[in-house]
């Protein structure tokens, strides 16, 4: 149930974001991987002999499943998902677009954040402007981000740069960012972003999508593509597929090398790629930031 085209079957998005998540820690609890960062909060599941006394009941109402408390140190934090809603995010790959498999993603990413008691907030980054709802822990707060993230419609160019250190200064409390985007930008907005987030020692994440046809130059039947937030046009044809690749690949390697030197944590996804990977590399970063 992690495949964005089966995802894309279930339109009420609270009901998607449950599925994945439960389907997700099914395998994880199952998982014979171990090592640092992969535990899944404070609690692991219920086997038959364990005190009773442990069992955390507010877990079984969320989840319907039983989980047992094996510490009582808290472990709460804030989790913030900063969503790029700039036209690029319209591109459509074999159904599914960009916007779609963030809308999957952050959904996905609160209802499991708020399931281990985070706090969650949502920023959009609309056509000349910002959505922002605060972080919040409580399960009314979680359908409230779930609604506004349904509503998020694509357009213009990327938000020029606001109060971001303000915005984003937590109060003095570590944090953990999480940043959905393809990355295009026209003037470096989004660099200057990454930048401001950086500078406020918060642990921040970010997913870059891109669609399987833009990795492999797959537009057969296209001779001319058009940029979705400038308009321009350019003509192409099957003989630029490897000079084409061989840009994107320096590309995509000078973006992760640039946030790894801001100790920002990169993670290039496929829309077509199902978001188990995602949801591990979250759940890594999420358990270093409460340290």
């Amino acid at each position: 149930m992690l495949d964005p085209k089966v995802l894309m079957t279930i339109k009420d998005l609270p009901l998607l974001a449950k599925t994945v998540i439960d389907g997700f820690m099914n395998g994880f609890n199952k998982s014979k991987v171990k090592g640092p960062g992969l535990e899944f909060s404070q609690y692991r599941s219920y086997q038959p002999g364990d005190d009773l006394r442990w069992l955390d009941w507010r877990m079984f109402a969320r989840s319907d499943r039983y989980y047992i408390r094996e510490s009582e140190v808290e472990t709460s934090i804030s989790v913030r998902f900063l969503v790029d809603a700039s036209a690029s995010m319209n591109h459509d790959d074999s159904g599914v677009k960009k916007i779609d498999y963030a809308r999957f993603l952050a959904a996905s990413l609160a209802w499991l954040s708020n399931l281990q008691g985070d706090s969650v907030g949502l920023y959009v980054f609309e056509d000349g402007g910002l959505f922002s709802l605060a972080s919040k822990p409580d399960p009314q707060h979680l359908q409230r981000l779930l609604y506004h993230l349904q509503q998020v419609k694509p357009s213009g160019a990327f938000t020029q740069p606001i109060h971001y250190k303000e915005l984003f200064a937590g109060g003095g409390r570590k944090e953990l960012l999480v940043f959905i985007t393809d990355m295009y930008q026209s003037a470096g907005e989004i660099s200057r972003l990454l930048d401001s987030l950086s500078a406020l020692k918060h642990e921040v994440v970010v997913f870059h999508l891109m669609g399987k046809n833009e990795l492999e130059f797959d537009f057969s039947g296209y001779s001319t593509l058009e940029d979705l937030e400038t308009g321009e046009t350019v003509d192409v044809n099957a003989q630029q597929a490897t000079e084409y690749q061989t840009k994107l690949k320096t590309h995509l390697e000078d973006i992760r090398m640039q946030l790894l030197g801001k100790h920002i944590y990169y993670r290039m996804l496929s829309t077509s790629q199902p978001l188990d990977e995602a949801l591990r590399s979250f759940l890594v970063q999420r358990n270093k930031s409460k340290f």
